[in-house]
């Protein structure tokens, strides 16, 4: 099997309401580095990617560039893309700024610094046969579905619900098809996957970690901290 020309695409565009820390939570400091600096340099160490596209902000590139890509030298980032109005379009905004040879796109969440090096590289290995994969976890505690009116409906097998997260990774064809037809359907979808699934393709899941947190409140901060500790 051939190598394929991978990008990755990170997305670090949203505000971060929920942190209430006056600035983009990608820019908080995590053991003294930005949040957004941990997540690109996993990527930027993993040889099976070529390019790193970052979306951010629209009052943000050159914080981004000032701070974070100049600061720490990485060379794989080849654009900073401006995002949109949500996620879906800052997602669309970087697939159209892709290298046009590039066989894998890549998606991840800027503040989700804890990704391990060998969920990439299976990530990457897996969309080659499937062509689209997500990283999730399977579920510790009960799920109960309830109705309108907040009574339990029913009771969903544990072993068949899973926590997503990211990287998600997909063919770049299959991908910007979906986000085209999401766009000009008007379709908005919580994730990448959700896209893809909507035209019939078949995801395939591939077990992740628990601690790839996706950090968004001052208490995922703390437990950041204490996982790259341990990890040390």
């Amino acid at each position: 099997m051939n190598k394929p020309y991978v990008t990755a695409i990170i997305v670090a565009a949203g505000q971060g309401t929920r942190m209430k820390a006056g600035v983009n939570k990608q820019y908080l400091l995590l053991q003294g580095k930005p949040i957004l600096a941990h997540t690109i340099q996993v990527f930027e160490r993993c040889e099976l990617i070529h390019e790193v596209i970052v979306v951010v902000g629209k009052n943000e590139k050159l914080k981004c560039l000032q701070e974070i890509i100049r600061p720490y030298g990485y060379e794989k980032v080849k654009r900073i893309v401006i995002g949109g109005d949500t996620r879906q379009q800052s997602m669309y905004n970087g697939l159209k700024a892709v290298t046009p040879h590039t066989d894998i796109v890549i998606t991840h969440d800027g503040a989700r610094p804890l990704i391990h090096q060998e969920i990439l590289k299976k990530s990457i290995q897996e969309t080659q046969i499937h062509k689209a994969t997500i990283v999730g976890v399977p579920v510790k505690d009960t799920i109960k579905m309830i109705n309108e009116n907040g009574f339990v409906h029913t009771t969903p097998k544990r072993d068949l619900v899973w926590i997503v997260q990211t990287p998600q990774s997909f063919s770049y064809g299959l991908i910007i098809e979906a986000h085209e037809r999401a766009y000009k359907e008007s379709f908005i979808g919580t994730d990448d996957a959700t896209l893809v699934e909507r035209i019939g393709h078949p995801i395939k899941i591939i077990k992740g970690e628990y601690d790839n947190i996706k950090i968004t409140t001052p208490e995922d901060l703390i437990m950041a901290e204490a996982i790259l500790n341990i990890q040390r």
